[in-house]
């Protein structure tokens, strides 16, 4: 039991004591923070601590915690900071007043410096010493590098950036020797005494409605060259129509009339004009036809130098012509065949006739008509000599062959 209570007395005095030494001997910084050990027999240590632990000596060194972040300069009306918008007067003697930010750090590497310069230190308002040093830095530089621009220059956006840029630089130059580095000059908004605000429009407006000039002049410019392209175009157009026109028509009449000049219209007088002319007359229009038709002289037909129209004449006649003389032989033949049907239909019933008036043809006759006899199935008989007709067979049959 002893031993238990001694081991937990060991336990207990080695976890105070890893507890409190660490406690005692080591400070934290924090990541958003810089540290910087100074020494009760050397002074600031000439090296800026990270996050993390840092070993110190209770009674000689203190850790000394400065931010590690930009901290804003807000030239604004807004509640962010204590900085006011900056009064310029601009190089034509004019009053402007600007909403300007400006991100601000510490240099990195050089906040050991800076405590060392004794301005790490807190004044009555809250804020840093460097805090209030790099504003009024920030001040006096910014009120003499946006002096250089004039009234127009500040909605130039070109010439305002430069400017900005020209005043970063020598921002910087004068925060350097604080162990301060600026980011960026931001100029958020500008504002003129209201009569030059609304001069100002009026500028802005003249300024618009040069460029609008300028944009309309090009404007009527480029417009007038479509124009003078467009009626080019136009001419051409109703050049190459009236040329395909006319084209079109010497087209339509050589195809519709050939192009033999003759005068009968009897069809089949243009054929054997064209039979009848000599072989070099023949070729020289072909020739002609060759450049009306846009072809070679071998495809070249009769056809073309004929036309469609006497082509159609001539089918035309030859196609009534042979019509009417098809029509005529038909009207021929057609009587020739019906004269022949009446002869032999009269001769068929003058042999029907014969045969049906001889003995047999009378008998076939009779067998015809008597196949056609219908008698009731129950027959009732009366004669006077006491023998039914239908029985004397000779008899009926004689009666139905017309013998009695």
């Amino acid at each position: 039991m002893n031993q238990l209570i001694n081991a937990c007395k060991v336990l207990v005095i080695t976890a105070l004591f890893l507890w409190i030494i660490p406690a005692i001997f080591t400070s934290t910084i924090a990541p958003n923070e810089i540290g910087v050990r100074q020494s009760a027999t050397s002074g600031v240590l000439d090296e800026d601590l990270g996050p993390g632990w840092h070993m110190r000596i209770p009674g000689i060194h203190k850790i000394i915690r400065v931010p590690a972040n930009y901290f804003m300069l807000d030239f604004t009306n807004d509640d962010k900071g204590p900085q006011h918008p900056l009064v310029i007067r601009t190089k034509d003697n004019n009053t402007v007043e600007l909403d300007i930010s400006i991100p601000v750090r510490i240099k990195p590497g050089e906040a050991h410096l800076l405590v060392a310069a004794g301005n790490h230190v807190q004044d009555p308002d809250g804020r840093y010493r460097y805090m209030r040093l790099a504003e009024e830095t920030a001040t006096s530089v910014l009120r003499e590098q946006m002096a250089v621009l004039d009234s127009v220059g500040f909605y130039s956006t070109d010439r305002r950036l430069a400017v900005s840029d020209a005043a970063l630089k020598a921002l910087n130059k004068q925060l350097g020797t604080m162990h301060l580095e600026a980011q960026a000059v931001l100029v958020r908004a500008v504002r003129y005494r209201d009569e030059y605000e609304k001069q100002l429009q009026t500028i802005q407006l003249n300024e618009q409605n040069k460029l609008l000039d300028a944009a309309s002049q090009k404007l009527a410019t480029v417009q007038q060259s479509l124009d003078n392209y467009q009626q080019g175009t136009n001419a051409q157009v109703s050049q190459r129509q009236q040329e395909w026109g006319k084209r079109q028509a010497l087209l339509e009449r050589a195809y519709q009339v050939g192009l033999l000049d003759v005068t009968d219209e009897t069809p089949g007088a243009v054929r054997a004009r064209l039979a009848a002319m000599a072989p070099a007359d023949v070729d020289a229009l072909k020739t002609k036809a060759t450049t009306i038709f846009g072809i070679d002289a071998a495809s070249v037909s009769d056809g073309y130098l004929i036309g469609i129209k006497n082509i159609q004449a001539e089918t035309l006649e030859y196609k009534n012509r042979i019509t009417s003389e098809a029509d005529a032989t038909e009207g021929r033949l057609g009587a020739e065949g019906r004269a022949m049907l009446a002869k032999v239909q009269g001769e068929y019933e003058n042999k029907l006739n014969a045969l049906l008036g001889s003995p047999a043809g009378k008998a076939y006759v009779a067998w015809q008509a008597a196949d056609n006899v219908k008698f009731a199935e129950t027959l009732t008989f009366s004669s006077a000599d006491g023998i039914p007709a239908v029985l004397r067979l000779r008899a009926f049959a004689e009666v139905f062959m017309g013998a009695r």
